[in-house]
């Protein structure tokens, strides 16, 4: 069976969440462990960067699909996408 380009990015994202998640049990182990602070916040902030990456794929995936297709409805597609990456990126701050 043949591997379409969509198979493989959805694929891709979710090794991407599967390390984020990974990540994060690193930061809950380090919290029990009583790790210093600043080494805590930096796997946060790795853990983080990992999600934002995933959603700024998701989104910008939704807009170029819109765009190939092309269809009547896209404007309204493309204006959905826009809202939803804005609620996106107001989150990531």
């Amino acid at each position: 069976m043949a591997t379409t380009p969509a198979a493989t990015t959805r694929e891709q994202l979710l090794v991407r969440l599967r390390r984020a998640e990974g990540q994060l049990r690193g930061v809950q182990r380090m919290l029990e462990e009583g790790a210093d602070c600043r080494e805590v916040l930096t796997q946060l902030s790795a853990v983080k960067a990992a999600l934002d990456q995933v959603g700024l794929h998701l989104i910008t995936d939704q807009m170029r699909t819109c765009v190939a297709q092309g269809e009547g409805d896209c404007v309204q597609q493309f204006e959905d996408t826009i809202a939803t990456f804005l609620r996106f990126a107001a989150l990531a701050r």
